[in-house]
């Protein structure tokens, strides 16, 4: 932290009666107060009085984050790729979008070093880009996470596992669509995560455990069984690949599907049940990232509206939808926290960076800007227009309500550097 505060001492707040300048139109004073950059010092200052406290450790920061990144994609969404659109080349795709993440993750790493404070992609954008792009990028997180808890509990329901226990006991009306089981895992996750973070913790550890013993269990398993012949040709139109014929994965249980296929039922049923499991610990996590009654650790009315929306919206909008919006806030999150480290790179050259881009200022964060651009330019039209109807929304709300409560312009305060070099 010495580093960080010696960065934080090189910044210094200079509050003005009147922040608009002198011969500064209205105009232009309005556009820079859009664009107030909140300083490391004054980030850390609202870190440091925050009544929640610390209740997590580094494996249950590894256990939480191992379980967000396993989940839909591999139980549900990469074999519906694969069946619909992709065929064998679904690897390619697969390829593409780790690597999109893996520059992605770059990012986040050099400005995780330079800004060790909570609020993710929004904090970091808060203190490099200014106090528009991070509300911007915030109520795109809000979407990322609302909308991915929904995705993944409507999943969970078409598990073999809970589907077939449920038919039975749900009617379907014709006309009326509710999904009873989405609503309630979202609802049950919800009130364990007001109970406390650390509670909440120490059961993603165990449901991660169980899911990542299901899925070595598959890869040894299946893996014997790869037919190589259902290779050619790779790209459809084609008849298989791997073990079995890509187009029997249209289904909500690809893996399943497959395994069943190959004549293994016990490891089918290894896998329907390591399936709701695994898939329960990215809906809390996803969760969890939204938001922590200062007496279990937890802010309970964010905890308490995130948790109704996202069961809300488990219940009423189908799989394909909300898969398409997480995937495309999340790509927007990825290029903003990309173009960040560049912008930061020249804005704030001298400051600490415990961790840096390999390849300097542009290689890398301009191959993943340009990424996440891309695969947000192969979703649908509807999903496009649902991101910028979303987006339009937040910047209503912003004009109307955010910027009057912003605590940096409010304060009538601005942020310059200090003309002085303070040493460490």
């Amino acid at each position: 932290m010495t580093d960080v505060q010696s960065t934080m001492s090189s910044y210094k707040f200079v509050t003005s009666g009147a922040p608009r300048q002198q011969d500064e139109s209205v105009w232009r004073y309005r556009l820079r107060r859009l664009f107030t950059v909140k300083s490391l010092k004054s980030l850390d200052e609202e870190h440091q009085t925050s009544k929640l406290k610390r209740s997590l450790n580094i494996f249950d920061l590894i256990m939480i984050g191992i379980g967000g990144i396993i989940g839909n994609g591999i139980f549900v969404l990469a074999g519906q790729a694969a069946a619909t659109r992709a065929g064998p080349g679904v690897i390619i795709s697969i390829l593409l979008a780790g690597l999109t993440a893996s520059f992605a993750a770059f990012s986040y790493s050099e400005l995780a070093s330079m800004i060790p404070i909570a609020g993710s992609s929004y904090t970091y954008t808060y203190a490099t880009l200014g106090e528009l792009i991070a509300w911007i990028i915030g109520w795109d997180l809000t979407l990322e996470y609302l909308v991915g808890s929904s995705a993944v509990a409507v999943a969970w329901t078409e598990s073999p596992f809970i589907f077939n226990s449920t038919t039975s006991t749900f009617e379907t009306v014709p006309g009326a669509y509710f999904n009873v089981p989405a609503f309630a895992i979202v609802i049950f996750l919800t009130v364990l995560l007001l109970i406390g973070i650390k509670e909440s913790a120490r059961f993603a550890a165990f449901v991660v455990t169980v899911k990542l013993i299901v899925i070595f269990c598959f890869i040894i398993a299946a893996g014997t069984r790869v037919n190589t012949e259902n290779f050619h040709p790779f790209i459809p139109p084609n008849k298989g690949s791997f073990s079995i014929s890509y187009t029997q994965l249209d289904n909500p249980a690809p893996i399943s599907v497959a395994v069943n296929a190959l004549g293994m039922r016990w490891l089918g049923i290894i896998v329907d049940i390591g399936a709701v499991i695994g898939l329960t610990s990215v809906i809390l996590v996803q969760l969890l990232g939204q938001t922590r009654i200062s007496i279990f650790g937890t802010p309970y009315i964010t905890t308490i509206i995130t948790g109704t929306i996202a069961a809300i919206a488990a219940a009423l909008l189908p799989i394909d939808v909300l898969a398409e919006l997480m995937s495309v806030g999340t790509l927007l999150a990825f290029f903003l926290v990309n173009i960040g480290v560049t912008i930061l790179r020249f804005t704030a050259p001298d400051a600490p960076r415990k961790f840096k881009v390999p390849g300097g200022p542009f290689l890398i964060p301009f191959l993943g800007a340009a990424l996440s651009l891309l695969l947000i330019a192969t979703a649908s039209v509807p999903t496009i227009a649902r991101l910028f109807i979303w987006m339009a929304i937040g910047l209503v709300i912003y004009f109307l309500y955010g910027s009057r409560r912003s605590k940096a312009n409010n304060q009538e305060m601005c942020i310059e550097k200090a003309t002085s070099k303070i040493e460490a």
